[in-house]
């Protein structure tokens, strides 16, 4: 019987934190739950980071180092080897955004390949990922999804864009790694759905190698889940899908009403659970041909997998379902799955503090838009924080 009160385990939650490092978060997750301020903070932000103000030690020392592995992959390995000592796997993600150059997709795609070859010999990263606007143009990804004439210029940049795909996929391939491929906007994304599939059917043969993520919020993923099953089997080959909510809500529901369009998004939180609860459970229907992500930090979405896991005697640690948060976020469910034996993983992101702002603004930002997060990781927090004056 899965115990409903797994999650309130703070000693095992915040077992690799120390005194500080416990404050700091408390800290954090207070200013966090103040939207005005997080609204008022990324804009001071932006604004000093891009006029080049000294700003960068004050935020590495607080809101970088929290959610962030470090500058570069060096600073994140202590960090990773002492999660896999508690049972934690770790997927470090290179989380540069919002680059235009072809010389910036060129390094993104190497520094994949390179944590690809480095995670082969490392036991405690399973994983490696990236975003498909790491290695092009959003604009590219957008015009071949609406189908849009490219230029011979743009055609060539299209192809150089599968060429860097390809490379990473088949590096994933050869080091028997997996390899997770970010979800982002509706308005690009059916393009790189379908360079994802391709590359599912050149690289999954034997196994999911290739997993592409799937946005719950959307309210069509399931059929979409179903139709690319369909094909994988017509074809021989696995899938793989990460799971998620989604990021982007407030950007698309804005986008559809400026551009008179149906939003994509489901019309509700509930309904948003209901489709993420739909999408777990086909999977686990088809384990045999489909491996399970779940990106979550949600507890009853959690509680949801391991009793389906229970009832149905699928081993905890079975090689094809992982459970998955974001470093610095969710502490009470990675570190208790994990020592209950689950396969769990946390997304570490590192990169230049500049260049990986865009995703720390995201995060401040979900974590105040998704009710109930912040006061949750605060209240555990006081929780352990008091346990340890005892």
């Amino acid at each position: 019987m899965v115990s409903k009160s797994l999650f309130d385990n703070t000693e095992a939650a915040f077992k690799l934190k120390s005194d500080s490092e416990l404050e700091r978060a408390y800290f954090l997750f207070k200013m966090i739950a103040n939207e005005p301020l997080v609204k008022i903070g990324t804009a001071v932000t932006k604004f000093a980071l891009n006029v080049h103000l000294p700003v960068e030690g004050l935020i590495r020392s607080t809101v970088f180092d929290h959610f962030c592995g470090g500058v570069n992959e060096d600073d994140c390995i202590p960090i990773v080897d002492k999660m896999h000592q508690e049972g934690v796997f770790s997927v470090l993600d290179y989380s540069v955004e919002g680059k235009e150059e072809e010389a910036q997709f060129d390094k993104t795609m190497n520094k994949v390949l390179e944590l690809t070859e480095f995670a082969k010999t490392k036991e405690a990263m399973p994983f490696s990922v990236f975003k498909p606007t790491g290695l092009g143009r959003f604009e590219i990804w957008q015009k071949v999804t609406e189908n849009q004439t490219l230029n011979e210029s743009e055609k060539a940049e299209w192809d150089r864009i599968v060429e860097r795909f390809d490379k990473v996929c088949k590096a994933a391939y050869e080091a028997n790694i997996t390899l997770l491929i970010d979800s982002e906007e509706t308005w690009m994304q059916k393009a790189a759905d379908d360079l994802c599939e391709e590359m599912m059917e050149k690289y999954n043969k034997e196994r999911a190698v290739v997993c592409n993520t799937l946005q719950c919020y959307r309210w069509d993923r399931l059929d979409y889940l179903k139709e690319s099953h369909a094909r994988a089997k017509a074809k021989g080959y696995k899938i793989g899908y990460k799971i998620v909510r989604g990021a982007y809500l407030e950007k698309e529901n804005e986008r559809a009403e400026e551009m008179n369009y149906p939003t994509p998004m489901c019309d509700s939180k509930q309904t948003t659970d209901d489709n993420f609860d739909a999408v777990m459970l086909y999977i686990f229907d088809h384990l045999d041909d489909i491996l399970l992500f779940l990106g979550t930090h949600n507890e009853e979405s959690s509680y949801k997998a391991m009793e389906i896991m229970e009832n149905r005697n699928i081993p905890k640690n079975h090689k094809d379902v992982w459970y998955g948060q974001l470093y610095g976020m969710s502490d009470h469910i990675s570190y208790n799955l994990g020592e209950e034996g689950y396969n769990v993983a946390k997304y570490i992101p590192f990169g230049p503090v500049k260049d990986v702002m865009p995703y720390l603004i995201r995060r401040a930002e979900e974590n105040t838009s998704v009710a109930g997060q912040t006061s949750r990781e605060l209240s555990l927090l006081k929780k352990e924080k008091k346990r340890r004056k005892v």
